[in-house]
């Protein structure tokens, strides 16, 4: 599995585990970079110390913030669909690089890390 595969897969069983989600911002809002097929995402990170490193990163002003597993489920993605944003997860790397996934991709394998739905019945080996 690539780096960005790990870091994809670790960004929904850590999210499952804390029910938390980071991102960063500053007085002006988040950084949503432009992706190469030429469509903006909105990164998060699993966990404070991964957005702590890509505002360092990114510098500035920017610090983490988080929200609840069902905040971001519920009102972040329905408004970044919307707006027509991609999401992207753990972005790491000193130019912040990784995957990044349409908002229902970001559902399907967010209610399998949760095994809701279709998934409740998986194996949970």
């Amino acid at each position: 599995m690539s780096q960005s595969g790990s870091q994809a897969a670790a960004f929904f069983r850590e999210l499952a585990g804390h029910r938390t989600v980071w991102y960063v911002r500053d007085a002006h809002g988040s950084p949503a970079p432009e992706t190469s097929p030429g469509v903006r995402a909105m990164p998060y990170w699993s966990s404070r110390a991964r957005a702590q490193r890509a505002a360092a990163v990114w510098g500035g002003d920017l610090r983490p913030a988080s929200l609840t597993l069902e905040t971001w489920r519920t009102s972040e993605l329905p408004s970044l669909d919307a707006e027509g944003y991609r999401v992207g997860v753990n972005w790491t790397g000193p130019r912040l690089t990784g995957w990044d996934f349409s908002v229902n991709e970001v559902l399907n394998r967010l209610a399998h890390a949760l095994r809701e739905g279709p998934y409740a019945d998986a194996d949970r080996s």
